[in-house]
């Protein structure tokens, strides 16, 4: 096992084995070709060829298009082909959050294959016997990852809310932070990957931040994500991510970002310049 592995079991997605989904002549996401048929019940929506699906030049407009989506995506949960909604929209875009063309349920995201953009937060403790991480339980009775560790806050990003207002949400919800500390954390920047999902591929962007925390704190979760906390060693956090699975696996790209951000890799670990740039991998 090692931290190169970590970073390689979020980038599985074959490309090569997906057809473009696009608007306005713009990639926005990928389908498998067997969703791709789904697609092909409405003809006035999706114009089908070799190289890609399109949606109709017709419908023009930000509001237009993301109705038209959503009628299509709850045909086709009542259909079976998707499992459920989330009630919650997500940008779908060629690039970033502000270039986004409509909306899309996030329930629906790696079925059409478009980019998801998400928080993640470390928080520390610099105690004096070295530095510790706050490690997370996910329930076990969560759809994604039940039982997995994670990060201390970890959420995704939806639209219509800025990425300060989310994480102050995410950090009440899953962690019992007022919102006066979690405006402490530091943007430290972002990991992206591409992986391939049950439904399709997830090519992901996150945004990290590290919030030093005081000897004191102690994390309580509110909104039932997650069942327990346990303040680690970094060495030990190191430790399992290295050796073991235990972490929600895009979990263990951002703490291999905090390990080598502080110091706890160097460029003296093997395949260290391969474990810079894996993180930062490129998007589709």
């Amino acid at each position: 096992m090692s931290f190169l592995d970590r970073i390689e079991a979020c980038n599985t997605a074959d490309l090569t084995r997906y057809l473009p989904f696009r608007v306005d002549g713009q990639d926005v996401g990928w389908l498998r070709p067997s969703f791709a048929e789904h697609l092909q019940a409405w003809p006035n929506y999706f114009h089908h060829a070799d190289d890609g699906v399109s949606l109709r030049q017709g419908l023009s407009g930000f509001e237009q298009r993301s109705q038209a989506v959503a009628d299509v995506i709850q045909s086709m949960i009542q259909k079976g082909v998707i499992g459920h909604d989330l009630n919650e929209l997500y940008p779908v875009t060629p690039g970033e959050r502000t270039q986004a063309v409509l909306l899309m349920d996030r329930g629906a995201v790696a079925h059409f294959g478009i980019r998801a953009f998400g928080q993640h937060l470390n928080g520390y403790v610099c105690r004096n016997d070295g530095l510790y991480m706050w490690i997370a339980r996910r329930a076990k009775d969560r759809r994604h990852a039940p039982g997995k560790l994670d990060n201390l806050v970890a959420g995704g990003l939806p639209w219509g809310i800025s990425l300060q207002q989310n994480l102050i949400k995410e950090c009440e919800e899953e962690a019992g932070m007022s919102g006066d500390l979690a405006q402490q954390a530091r943007a430290v920047g972002s990991i992206s990957y591409v992986a391939e999902s049950a439904h399709g591929i997830k090519p992901d962007v996150m945004y990290c931040y590290d919030l030093e925390l005081s000897e004191g704190f102690e994390p309580a979760c509110t909104d039932g994500e997650v069942e327990s906390f346990e303040l680690m060693p970094v060495e030990q956090v190191a430790e399992i991510v290295r050796e073991t699975e235990e972490f929600k696996a895009n979990c263990n790209l951002v703490i291999i970002d905090f390990l080598i951000r502080h110091g706890l890799l160097d460029p003296d670990q093997e395949g260290y310049t391969r474990l810079v740039t894996g993180l930062h991998r490129s998007l589709p």
